[in-house]
């Protein structure tokens, strides 16, 4: 088990559960690499379009139950409602991480026609060297609207690409190819791009991108699609890679007649996580490289109270057999440099997907993942148990 010794620290007149944490004793057989959320401290943007001092917590607070039984709100533990203008934080989140065997995070970056936002996190922690964990970047290229208050038409920040944009980004980003703790595939620095459909001339931005660092000393990168709407073959957009991004292109049956609705204008879904497992796990590998992706949950409660997507039954025994099959699937198929597993997520609280302890399952679903990628001994269930169609539901 974890040994920890938790001191409490203020901080701005506020309490911060601090932990030291011991490494677990196994080692990962495969780089696992969580999504993280950039959105836990203001901005000056996020001000003006939601009010002062808005952050991801603003919607994880007002969270309610739509139905009788439904999880919510997802409320953090070890961490607290925490600042990540703060480095203590980061440095914690990097301590948990190693623990548990997550082997580094892929931060969302954001970049709209050369403006960037949410910026201050990541590019802190490569300025000054800490934490000393691996990282890597996708690029969340939409469109922000206001849809979480249902305006899904109105745009607060625009993409407008452009081949000039194409040359900007690539040189914001070689310092980050050139950290030495940036997540490589066979030496080659990996780059996800969440939306390729929306680029007017996706293979001509490869293109750029790929001479663009070869004469600025990076060499070769490693360019990956997420697999999101209507994502393919890597090889149609000049891209080496696709990255799975549950819970996208899964189709799973709602089950919204099994639960008791108390929300009256609640038009939502609601999904039974071990039914989806089943049904992802289903899906035959591709002939192209695609990396797989496991997610701890989902409920988008918290953005889009009256029409979320919300998954029950998701807990850590389920999500620790999901992330097993993967690694041992992953292990089957990629040669060692590219045995890479993603999660969704590390911190996606608005989301109901995240490692990060929260006061239900605390450590659970970390201690799930450090046995799944270090192929630990199984504490609980095994694949066989969920290997038939899932009758029924029950809240959770």
């Amino acid at each position: 088990m974890v040994i920890e010794r938790y001191d409490r620290i203020g901080l701005d007149g506020r309490s911060l559960l601090m932990s030291t944490t011991s490494p677990l004793s196994a080692e990962p057989v495969v780089r696992a690499i969580a999504f993280y959320l950039p959105q836990f401290h203001p901005i000056p943007e996020n001000d003006r379009w939601w009010g002062r001092g808005f952050t991801e917590w603003t919607n994880v607070t007002r969270a309610a139950p739509n139905f009788v039984g439904h999880y919510q709100p997802h409320l953090p533990a070890d961490l607290g409602f925490y600042d990540l203008r703060l480095p203590e934080i980061q440095e914690a989140q990097a301590d948990l991480a190693r623990a548990y065997g997550v082997h580094g995070f892929c931060y969302y970056y954001y970049w709209f026609d050369g403006t960037r936002l949410l910026e201050h996190p990541v590019e802190r922690m490569r300025e000054s060297g800490r934490p000393e964990l691996p990282y890597c970047l996708c690029w969340a290229n939409e469109n922000w609207t206001r849809r979480w208050d249902g305006a899904d038409r109105e745009i607060l920040i625009a993409q407008n690409p452009s081949r000039a944009d194409d040359e900007r980004l690539i040189r914001e980003l070689l310092p980050h190819f050139h950290d030495p703790r940036y997540v490589r595939v066979d030496g080659k620095p990996i780059f996800i791009v969440y939306r390729v459909g929306l680029l007017p001339d996706v293979r001509a931005s490869a293109d750029i991108w790929r001479n663009i660092c070869q004469r600025e000393g990076v060499g070769e990168i490693h360019l990956c699609a997420a697999k999101t709407y209507d994502t393919t073959d890597p090889v149609r957009y000049g891209f080496d890679s696709v990255v799975e991004f549950p819970p996208h292109q899964i189709r799973t049956p709602p089950v919204n007649e099994l639960f008791d609705v108390t929300n009256p204008d609640f038009a939502g879904q609601i999904v039974d996580y071990r039914q989806f497992v089943l049904d992802a796990l289903a899906r035959p590998d591709p002939d192209y490289r695609v990396y797989r992706t496991v997610m701890a949950g989902w409920d988008n409660a918290a953005r889009r109270p009256n029409l979320a997507l919300t998954f029950v039954n998701a807990t850590p025994e389920i999500y620790e057999v999901w992330l097993r099959e993967i690694v041992a699937r992953t292990i089957e198929l990629r040669a060692p440099g590219e045995r890479l597993v993603f999660i969704n997520a590390w911190n996606e609280w608005a989301e109901g997907t995240h490692l990060e302890p929260d006061r239900r399952y605390g450590h659970q679903f970390l201690e799930a993942t450090h046995r799944a990628v270090t192929r630990g001994s199984v504490a609980g269930a095994t694949f066989a148990r969920f290997s038939g169609r899932v009758d029924g539901a029950s809240a959770g």
